[in-house]
C-alpha cells in the first residue's frame, strides 16, 4: 500500500505511518505557493477507488501510481497558484456524495461522481476542511460547512481550527491533519495539544475508530494523508 502524505511532515510521523505502508513524502516545486505546495489533496482525489490526479502533478508520482497498477485519470484542470486553481480537487467524494465549491470542482470529478448526491459548500477547500467517516458521518472545522451539511440531516461534528498549525496561515485545517484507513483514523500530532483534543476523541471512539497520533506535537495541516491500497 502506497501512503501519500506531504513531505513537510516531521521524521516520527512518517516512520509511524511506513509501518503501514510505503510512505510516499510528496512535495511540488513551483506550482502552488509554499504551504500547500506538499498538500495531497490539492492535487488528487479519490473517487470510487479511482483516483482523479491533476495533469501537472509530478511525473514521478503518476509513473508510482502505475508501477503499482493503481487506477487513476488526469483531471481537466491544471493546478496553479491562484485561487481557485489550487482547489478543483480538493473536494470531498463518498459512496453516496460529492461535497465541494461546485463551481470550480474539476470535470472530471462531476463526470466520475455522476448519480451521487452533489452538495454545494462556499469553502472550496473542502477536503482540507472536511474529513469524511463511515456511515456517511463527518467532522469540520468550517462552519459554513457545518451548517450547510447539518441542514441536509447528515451527521456531523464541528472542532474549531484554532490550534491546527499551517505556516504561514494562522491556522490550519482539521481535515488537512487526518487520514483514514480502515477503522484507523491518523492524526498528524497529539490530541492534547489541541484545545478541542478530548472531544474530538470522544467523537472519534464514539464513531468506533481506532486513533493513532503520529508524533508527540501540535496538530499538523498537511493536506491530508491518502492511503492507496
Amino acid at each position: 500500500m502506497l501512503i501519500l502524505g506531504d513531505a513537510k511532515i516531521s521524521a516520527a510521523a512518517t516512520e509511524k505511518l511506513s509501518q503501514w505502508g510505503e510512505f510516499v513524502p510528496f512535495q511540488t516545486h513551483n506550482i502552488v505557493y509554499d504551504a500547500v505546495s506538499g498538500h495531497p489533496d490539492v492535487f488528487f482525489c479519490p473517487v470510487d477507488g479511482e483516483w482523479v490526479v491533476a495533469p501537472n502533478v509530478p511525473w514521478k508520482y503518476k509513473k508510482r501510481l502505475i508501477q503499482k497498477e493503481i487506477s487513476f485519470c488526469e483531471g481537466e484542470n491544471s493546478v496553479g497558484e491562484i485561487y481557485p486553481q489550487t482547489a478543483f480537487y480538493n473536494a470531498v467524494v463518498t459512496e453516496k456524495y460529492l461535497i465541494h465549491n461546485l463551481k470550480v470542482t474539476d470535470p472530471v470529478i462531476k463526470q466520475k461522481a455522476v448519480g451521487k448526491i452533489a452538495i454545494h459548500v462556499n469553502q472550496a477547500y473542502t477536503r482540507c476542511s472536511l474529513l469524511p467517516l463511515s456511515r456517511d458521518r463527518f467532522i469540520t472545522s468550517d462552519e459554513g460547512i457545518y451548517k450547510t451539511l447539518l441542514k441536509t440531516g447528515i451527521e456531523i461534528y464541528y472542532f474549531s481550527p484554532k490550534g491546527i498549525l499551517l505556516p504561514g496561515f494562522r491556522n490550519g485545517f482539521l481535515g488537512g491533519c487526518c487520514g483514514v484507513f480502515e477503522n484507523r483514523i491518523f492524526i498528524i500530532g497529539q490530541l492534547s495539544f489541541y484545545p478541542e483534543g478530548e472531544k474530538l476523541r470522544s467523537v472519534l471512539q464514539h464513531c468506533n475508530y481506532e486513533i493513532i497520533e503520529l508524533y508527540a506535537g501540535p496538530l499538523f495541516d498537511g493536506g491530508g494523508i491518502f492511503f492507496i491500497p
